[in-house]
């Protein structure tokens, strides 16, 4: 036998102790009482009282407490086996790496609460796998798919622009390299549901993705497409890479300071195509609860069944005796009734 919360147990440590102060109380009373009546003239007086009665009562009170702790500590005996199937779907996250990234119009950064957010959705999957992709103008599998999300979240702590040789956005290399990531990736069982989720500014200088965002349409894969930043844009910071003090904002060829805004008619019609949906995070819109609960409705396959052994909670049969202990205390009478009083 085990316990679910055998805590409980200690409990048990107060009946002696309850019992100890009953019997002390008592023996207090009965040395005062003395002072005034005899044993045997107290119990001439005391004609309706069933001493035997009195002390089942007490005695059914705290087999009562002690059924009752037990019941709380949750004994169980006996097992049961289920089966149990273990689900899974896989989900590659497309990271912009750009320097647009960097801009503050959404603090602290755009891509600092962009990690935020993806950080938080790990917390919702269990035993689906995750990968990342990093793109800019290229785009590197920086972290295949795999269920460990302590590993992806060391490889989202690093991703930052410079371990990236381009500083421009392209979605046509991310659309590449997601394809040939789920193409080799071993499937489970079935035909889990495949999901790209892209967090970016929309920025795209080049607007050739068209052929490999129909691969993955053709593949079942569906898009997400979360936009960071905000229409009236903000400035991107240039700060020392020794000391991280600010230096300058970016500045154009032409040595203008670079404003960069959220484009989000691009991620929308990405996430149209595929059956997906756009989501933006910006000053007013905070968070990506929406995708999470699009999770629930995808398909996911059956990658494992395995059986589980159980113990079997018996709570309820101390707790049955408990009650029947408290109301046995409650309804036998202590004393004799007024009519048979009358009689003696």
């Amino acid at each position: 036998m085990i316990w679910d919360v055998p805590g409980y147990l200690w409990l048990l440590l107060l009946l002696p102790l309850l019992y100890g102060i009953s019997w002390f109380l008592r023996f207090r009373l009965r040395k005062k009482r003395k002072r005034y009546f005899s044993d045997q003239l107290f119990s001439q007086l005391q004609t309706n009282v069933r001493p035997t009665a009195l002390r089942v009562k007490e005695g059914l009170f705290f087999a009562g407490l002690f059924f009752l702790f037990i019941a709380l500590a949750g004994p169980k005996i006996g097992t049961e086996v289920r089966e149990v199937s273990r689900e899974q779907l896989d989900l590659i996250v497309g990271l912009d790496l750009s320097l647009s990234m960097l801009a503050e119009d959404v603090r602290p950064s755009r891509l600092e609460k962009a990690r935020f957010e993806i950080d938080r959705m790990l917390r919702y999957l269990e035993n689906d796998r995750i990968g990342l992709i990093v793109f800019t103008g290229d785009a590197m599998l920086h972290c295949p798919l795999t269920t460990d999300y302590s590993a992806f979240r060391m490889f989202l702590d690093i991703a930052e622009p410079d371990i990236m040789p381009s500083t421009t956005t392209d979605f046509q290399p991310l659309f590449r390299e997601a394809a040939s990531a789920f193409e080799s990736s071993e499937r489970a069982q079935g035909n889990p549901a495949r999901v790209l989720i892209i967090f970016s500014d929309g920025e795209d200088h080049f607007d050739r993705y068209s052929e490999p965002l129909q691969q993955l349409v053709n593949m079942g894969v569906y898009i997400f497409t979360v936009g960071i930043g905000t229409e009236e844009g903000g400035r991107i910071p240039i700060v020392d890479p020794e000391t991280g003090a600010f230096r300058d904002f970016h500045r154009d060829h032409q040595g203008r300071v670079v404003t960069t805004r959220l484009q989000p008619d691009r991620l929308q019609e990405m996430a149209e195509l595929t059956g997906g949906q756009f989501f933006q995070i910006s000053r007013t819109a905070h968070s990506i609860e929406g995708f999470i609960r699009q999770l629930d409705r995808l398909d996911r396959s059956t990658f494992a069944t395995e059986e589980i052994t159980r113990y079997q909670n018996r709570y309820y049969f101390p707790a049955f005796f408990a009650l029947l202990c408290f109301l046995a205390a409650l309804f036998i009478p202590g004393y004799k009734p007024e009519e048979t009083r009358k009689q003696n």
